[in-house]
């Protein structure tokens, strides 16, 4: 061991060295030890391999801003918005029939029904389409948005608005008509945060929250089956496009 114990003084020093040894003395003196490890690697790298290759990849594209921003559900549980599922954050799904329903405030909704097969990758093209609505002209309440994270996703009386960072900093207030209205700001991984408001013309409010991680582990339902059991309940659907009202970024008028 003359080799590796050169190695390990130089590199590391006395007190790693002596840990060292006494780790390699043990492992000599139990030669069967490194045959176990050798066959439990062996063994367990098949099956991981397989594990992967059971989920299938659904991959949705948006040629403007309006998709890109765009909140997406799967199965009826809101994921994220659209340009943010790519990466760590990308949509796998077991293999089976899966809804795809993309939402934006003024435009219509995107829902498609996709097929997903075992280590496969699917693409979806969204193309978002204008609602039509007849737009509240009158007088409107300013509501300012204080919220972590940036990127949780921003709901009035069921209807995604969009995401908290497009609603923050001068001039970019929320415009809601007078009247009730509840807030909803939702984000996978955390505790969803909600609660109503009483607008009035001209009124200047704010709501002003960090969104809590979940206590327990989290059951990403990008891997959920759609027949899985325990799913949370999904996001209230959003209003027909014939909405009253229209909400808006801006000043209040």
């Amino acid at each position: 061991m003359g080799l590796p114990w050169l190695l390990i003084s130089s590199a590391f020093g006395q007190p790693a060295r002596t840990h060292m040894t006494r780790t390699l003395t043990v492992m000599w003196q139990q030669p069967y030890a490194w045959i176990r490890l050798a066959l439990a690697i062996l063994l367990l790298a098949p099956s991981l391999y397989a594990s992967n290759k059971v989920m299938g990849e659904v991959e949705l594209r948006g040629q403007t801003k309006v998709e890109r921003d765009s909140g997406v559900w799967v199965d009826g549980q809101y994921v994220g918005y659209l340009k943010e599922l790519k990466g760590n954050k990308k949509i796998l799904l077991l293999p089976g029939e899966h809804t795809i329903s993309v939402r934006q405030d003024g435009y219509q909704d995107f829902n498609q029904t996709v097929n997903v097969e075992p280590d496969k990758k699917l693409t979806v093209m969204v193309e978002m389409q204008k609602a039509p609505t007849t737009a509240y002209s009158g007088p409107m309440a300013s509501l300012k948005m204080t919220v972590n994270p940036l990127r949780a996703a921003v709901f009035i009386d069921g209807q995604l608005i969009g995401h908290v960072g497009e609603f923050q900093g001068l001039g970019h207030a929320l415009l809601v008509p007078p009247g009730p209205h509840r807030i909803r700001i939702a984000l996978p991984g955390y505790q969803t945060f909600e609660t109503e408001i009483d607008a009035v013309a001209h009124q200047k409010l704010e709501v002003k929250t960090t969104l809590l991680k979940e206590s327990g582990p989290v059951v990403d339902p990008r891997l959920k089956s759609p027949s899985s059991g325990d799913e949370t309940p999904p996001p209230p659907p959003p209003p027909p496009p014939s909405s009253p009202f229209a909400i808006r970024s801006g000043c209040p008028k």
